[in-house]
């Protein structure tokens, strides 16, 4: 098994959540993740990276899989202007590389923002590591073992 993704279940173990993984081959995309766990594309919830353009660090926006961030919302909610985060610093970062990145399980702390739309379902759907493992969890189990801040950074 990936080591990426033993970290996350290590991580999900560590926080009290008993999360199966699946491996459901490549699923890229929300739409690929959503069809893969056989749920709605707003129970997927995309882990987008940006780095803080005065901080360099990697900042997490966990959003619904049919939402897109606001440039303009995320850079006020991270109080610095926000870039493209390469995928060396997502790796070293995070751990994981890009289309894999979990909410959980990061080499180090990472700020996250929590889109509240997930909170509208009772179960969602989370990258596991790869491309082609997730996991399912309640969105608040989710919000608490991630620390990310709800807030409203979509369009």
């Amino acid at each position: 098994m990936s080591t990426s993704v033993e970290r996350v279940e290590a991580a999900l173990d560590a926080a009290g959540v008993a999360a199966v993984v699946r491996e459901v081959g490549q699923a890229r995309t929300a739409i690929e993740a959503a069809e893969a766990a056989n749920c709605d594309v707003d129970q997927i919830a995309k882990s987008i990276i940006f780095r803080g353009e005065d901080s360099g660090h990697v900042v997490l926006f966990l959003t619904a899989g049919g939402n897109r961030v606001c440039a303009d919302k995320a850079s006020a909610l991270a109080g610095e202007p926000l870039g493209k985060a390469d995928a060396a610093l997502v790796r070293s970062e995070t751990g994981f590389a890009i289309g894999g990145v979990a909410p959980v399980g990061h080499l180090t702390k990472v700020r996250a923002f929590f889109d509240p739309r997930l909170s509208e379902f009772e179960i969602i759907w989370a990258a596991a590591g790869t491309p082609r493992h997730i996991f399912a969890i309640e969105p608040g189990v989710l919000l608490d073992i991630t620390g990310a801040q709800p807030a409203d950074f979509t369009e």
